[in-house]
C-alpha cells in the first residue's frame, strides 16, 4: 500500500501520522509497515536537541497505527487503545532509520483485538511489545 491508500484506511494525518508504506497486508491478520525517522520530524527539536531520539511512545503510535490497518472498522466505530503490555525498547531509534513494523493480530473474542508487535531496524529488534484495542462508537467518544 502507498499513502494515498494507507490514507483510506486510517484517520491520522501528518505530522502524527507514522506508518508511510506497507509492505505485507492480510486483513484481520497481520500487518507490516514502514516508518521512515526524519531529522526534521517536530518531537527531535526537544527529544533531545544535541542526541535526537524518536520517543517509545511514538514507536508504539507508529505500531498502533498499523494495528489499525489490520482491523477493518466499519467507518463509525474508532478502535482505541486500551492496553499497552510488556514493551521493551532494545535499542533507541534515531534520525535516519527505517522502521520495519510487524503487527500480528492475536485470537481473542469480544470487542477487544489484540496484537503483537516488532519494530526492526536493518534486521535488528529495536523494540517489541503488545496492544490492545476496544472498539468505540464515534457517539459514545463525541456525544453526537
Amino acid at each position: 500500500m502507498n499513502i494515498n491508500e494507507i490514507n483510506k484506511r486510517i484517520r491520522q494525518r501528518p505530522p502524527f501520522q507514522m506508518i508511510e508504506r506497507v509492505t505485507e497486508y492480510e486483513p484481520n491478520v497481520m500487518a507490516r509497515g514502514i516508518k521512515n525517522v526524519s531529522v526534521n520530524e517536530p518531537y527531535f527539536a526537544g527529544h533531545f536537541p544535541d542526541a535526537p531520539i524518536m520517543p517509545g511512545v511514538l514507536i508504539i503510535e507508529s505500531c498502533a497505527q498499523l494495528c489499525s490497518i489490520v482491523t477493518e472498522g466499519d467507518g463509525e466505530q474508532y478502535y482505541v487503545l486500551l492496553k499497552v503490555d510488556g514493551f521493551k525498547f532494545v535499542k533507541p531509534v534515531i534520525p535516519g532509520d527505517t522502521l520495519d513494523i510487524t503487527v500480528t493480530k492475536l485470537p481473542k473474542g469480544g470487542p477487544l483485538s489484540a496484537f503483537d508487535a516488532v519494530v526492526k531496524v536493518d534486521g535488528a529488534v529495536r523494540a517489541k511489545g503488545s496492544l490492545t484495542f476496544t472498539a468505540v462508537d464515534r457517539a459514545a467518544i463525541y456525544g453526537e
